[in-house]
This record gives structure tokens, sequence and C-alpha cells, in this order.
């Protein structure tokens, strides 16, 4: 799902009732739009779209017959419902850095013997669109009790072209003892 389809709002439309028939209100700003877009989704496309792709994730809308490049900068949800109340894209230009968030993701939790303690499940940070990461996927498999994981540790993050906007000594998570945690 690199690409979808959305089409410009009907600004008489109140949000209510654009959701009540299946649609999902939403808008696109910034990059070289000369103002904001209000825009509807469909409604099924916006489910697959937040089941798959987070804040910060790059993704192109066709609109009309025009193809603009974008992040997702901010999805609302009702947490009780799960309906998807409003999702905003902020466009790209590829010569200007864009402020975005890595997603930390882990892998082979199961296999940790001590007690994982998770400090930042985020990284934020700049950089040209063609340089955005979506997501670092951390094995965890092998990693021994009393290890420290860090921001510089990470290889994908020693990188001239991304900007961190947190100190590389920040850090990301730890595995205690089970026996001293207690």
């Amino acid at each position: 799902m690199d690409i979808i389809t959305v089409q410009k709002r009907d600004a008489a439309a109140k949000a209510k009732q654009l959701r009540r028939s299946g649609l999902v209100p939403g808008n696109i700003f910034g990059g070289t739009l000369p103002e904001s877009i209000s825009i509807q989704i469909d409604e099924a496309t916006a489910r697959k779209l937040v089941r798959i792709k987070r804040e910060g994730s790059k993704l192109r809308l066709t609109l009309d017959d025009q193809v603009i490049p974008v992040q997702i900068k901010e999805k609302t949800l009702d947490t009780l419902s799960q309906e998807i109340i409003h999702i905003s894209f902020q466009a790209l230009r590829a010569d200007q850095k864009v402020n975005s968030v890595i997603h930390i993701l882990l892998k082979n939790i199961d296999k940790v013997t001590g007690i994982l303690e998770r400090s930042m499940l985020e990284i934020p940070y700049a950089s040209l669109p063609a340089d955005m990461i979506d997501t670092i996927t951390i094995d965890l498999e092998g990693i021994r009790t009393g290890s420290v994981l860090t921001i510089g540790d990470i290889p994908d993050l020693q990188n001239e072209k991304i900007d961190l906007q947190v100190d590389a000594d920040s850090i990301i998570l730890r595995i205690s003892d089970k026996n001293r945690a207690a």
C-alpha cells in the first residue's frame, strides 16, 4: 500500500456525515501545496492504511490526476469504537527536510531470558524524503541479561543523512535480571 486514491472533500459536508456514509475525512498540507486540501478516503482503504502504516510512514496519494508524495502526520482514532476520525498527511518536497519518527519493532521477544524494559518506542529525526526510515527491527535473540541498547548502537542511525533529535546515548531498551527486579 504505497499509493492510495483520495478525493477532494466537499466543504459543505460535515465530518460525522462523511463517516456515516463510509468515508474518512482528512487533509494534506505543506510541501509545495499553496494551502491545505481537505480530502476524503474510502473507509476500507483508510482501515487498511491505519493497519499497515504508521505515523511517519511515506506513501503517495492520487488526487484527481496528481500524485502527491506524503507522510502520515497524524491519525485520530476513537479508542472505544476504533472508528477512524481523521487522517492528516504532510506533503513532501524532495529538497526539503521533514521531521518524522522511526518506529522501533522488536523481534524474538519470547527469547529474552530477563525482564525487557523498553524506554523508547519511537525515535524523532529529520531527513530529506529520500532518506526517511519508517521502522527499525531489533532482533532480541541472543541478547544477554544486563544488556543495554542505545540509539548510538543502531547502525542504521549512524548516518549523516539523518538528523537525530535525541541524544545518541538515549536508551532504547534494557534487559534486566529477573531476580534483581523483584
